[in-house]
């Protein structure tokens, strides 16, 4: 039986994006065994919570069999400290043991790459320009990546073709479900449609200002959509801005990743700039309308249909994480966004 290990830590929306390389290596070869290290704070995406990282495959835990989960920043915080080295040891021992035939590395980072090597594995295949270039020295197997979107670059290093989107990849929690469908009925009627609306960003320069999230809220519930604004860590007052510029229209809802899933399960449309939770509505394969300013949308942006991009033409390209607001975001206006939403809901 092949044995397969993926290293992907984090963040969120490169985890998203890393998902079709599991989905086709498990379409590809349906008797192996595919495991991932992750970054504890991110196992949602792979298992539901409560749900052992080492159980049978189940739509709880439905694309990898065992999960190792780590805390580099821990690590990296107290690198002397016992619980630290015997962390290491322990990660160190059950990959070794666990005898893969292959690693893939898709983060190319130095740390990733160093777990690779705990496998001791005869085949450690990574990026040929990895994001941190030491990594490449890591790698018995280096490839060039191919394509032009990062999901086709990170597919790539399997040879194999980009698979089809699937969100029974994603993992369905009963809880989270049982969560979700009480907030439904206490926020919503039976009849109606809900956007799901998501102002945050990595960095300022990716986020489109709160008050034109408001004032599309309004226009989409003129059209009986409700909108609900997902309001993730330190977003409070992205989401209460939204809501006051709204008209008290659009209510922010904070929830887990898990919960998060399970809301876009039944959302009609999702609106948000580059960032992992519009990875995961796209993913999901939720109507959506990507907004775009400094990040290329190209290589970041939504890969499965249906979609529409909205970025203006003064847009430029800069990863240079800045903090104030991108002339292009600043230049694109809640009725073009209105718009976008109006031709992938086809309304």
């Amino acid at each position: 039986m092949e044995k397969i290990l993926i290293v992907r830590l984090s963040a969120m929306g490169d985890l998203i994006n890393s998902l079709p390389v599991a989905a086709v290596l498990r379409k590809a070869k349906p008797d192996a065994v595919i495991d991932w290290v992750v970054e504890e704070r991110w196992a949602e995406l792979l298992c539901a919570p409560g749900t052992a990282h080492d159980s049978q495959r189940s739509p709880q835990k439905p694309l990898v069999d065992t999960i190792y989960t780590v805390n580099t920043r821990r690590w990296r915080d107290h690198p002397l400290a016992k619980q630290t080295r015997d962390e290491i040891f322990a990660l160190r021992r059950r990959i070794r043991d666990a005898n893969y035939a292959s690693v893939i590395d898709v983060q190319g980072a130095i740390r990733s790459a160093v777990i690779a090597r705990f496998s001791r594995s005869p085949r450690i295949v990574g990026f040929e320009k990895p994001r941190e270039p030491q990594a490449k020295y890591l790698f018995t197997e280096r490839v060039p990546a191919k394509g032009a979107h990062i999901i086709e670059q990170n597919v790539s290093l399997t040879g194999l073709p980009v698979p089809a989107a699937d969100t029974e990849n994603l993992p369905h929690d009963p809880a989270a479900e049982k969560w979700r469908d009480a907030e439904l009925n206490r926020r919503l009627d039976a009849s109606n449609r809900y956007a799901v609306l998501s102002p945050g960003a990595g960095w300022g320069a990716k986020e489109w200002a709160p008050e034109r999230y408001g004032q599309l809220a309004s226009m989409l519930a003129m059209n009986g959509i409700i909108p609900l604004v997902n309001c993730g860590p330190k977003e409070a007052d992205l989401a209460r801005t939204v809501e006051v510029t709204s008209g008290n229209i659009a209510k922010p809802i904070s929830c887990t990743i898990s919960q998060l899933v399970a809301l876009l399960r039944k959302a009609a449309l999702f609106v948000g700039g580059d960032t992992g939770p519009m990875h995961l509505a796209n993913l999901m394969q939720v109507p959506l309308v990507a907004v775009f300013g400094p990040t290329d949308p190209a290589r970041n942006g939504p890969f499965y249909p249906p979609f529409e991009v909205v970025r203006h033409e003064s847009s430029q390209t800069d990863y240079s994480h800045k903090s104030t607001e991108h002339e292009g975001l600043a230049n694109t206006t809640a009725a073009e966004v209105y718009e976008a939403a109006r031709r992938v809901l086809k309304l």
